[in-house]
């Protein structure tokens, strides 16, 4: 049965953060709020984990999970990233983006795309996973919280809770929160493309906005 945390979602409770903490460090499988969604996430290099979070989402080896950090240090240390990419991730995180980025050495090949060597890297603007990574003090590997056959995200923890209570090992209640999907865009050429619309504001990375 997995435990339950109900943590204020912008004054989190260190004690309960550190637990989380080491439930992931354990090889636990947590799910968590961020500013788009909940989320699951494990410890970055949970090979068991990660397979668990890719049997609750029914997701194969070709889809690759998103490397969650605390800051631009970490995605500096993960992800080979110039002088202008730095500044406009700078201008732009933590926020709902998930940026493409070409991988270092420091991640794991089976986290990686198997032919670019490419990674999905994200900072969240959510207190509550911004203080657990911190905790952690690395990245966590992480996967936006959508069951199969749903189109859209779970927003509500209690609702998580009722589903998935024995297929996780924690469930971080920090309130409801929307049911979005990230912006992705991919900044391993000379310009950012848009790959999938989302939360995040396209027109600082110079995409113009137009709907379908």
């Amino acid at each position: 049965m997995a435990q339950f945390f109900s943590i204020h979602p912008e004054n989190p409770n260190p004690r309960l953060i550190r637990q989380a903490a080491e439930v992931l460090r354990g090889g636990g499988v947590v799910v968590y709020p961020t500013d788009s969604c909940y989320a699951l996430g494990c410890h970055l290099d949970d090979r068991n984990a990660v397979t668990r979070i890719r049997q609750i989402r029914k997701l194969d080896e070709q889809h690759h999970l998103t490397l969650m950090c605390r800051d631009l240090s970490e995605i500096s240390r993960y992800s080979k990233i110039d002088n202008a990419k730095f500044r406009l991730l700078k201008a732009n995180t933590p926020g709902s983006y998930t940026f493409i980025l070409e991988a270092t050495r420091e991640v794991p090949r089976r986290l990686q795309h198997p032919k670019r060597s490419t990674i999905g890297i994200r900072i969240p603007d959510h207190p509550v996973a911004l203080a657990l990574l911190e905790e952690l003090g690395e990245p966590m590997s992480s996967s936006t919280l959508i069951l199969p056959d749903e189109a859209w995200p779970m927003n509500d923890a209690g609702r998580i809770r009722e589903l998935l209570e024995k297929k996780v090992d924690l469930v971080i209640d920090g309130g409801t929160v929307g049911a979005d999907f990230t912006t992705v865009i991919d900044l391993t050429g000379d310009v950012p493309v848009l790959l999938r619309r989302g939360k995040g504001d396209v027109a600082p990375f110079g995409i113009e906005d137009i709907e379908d």
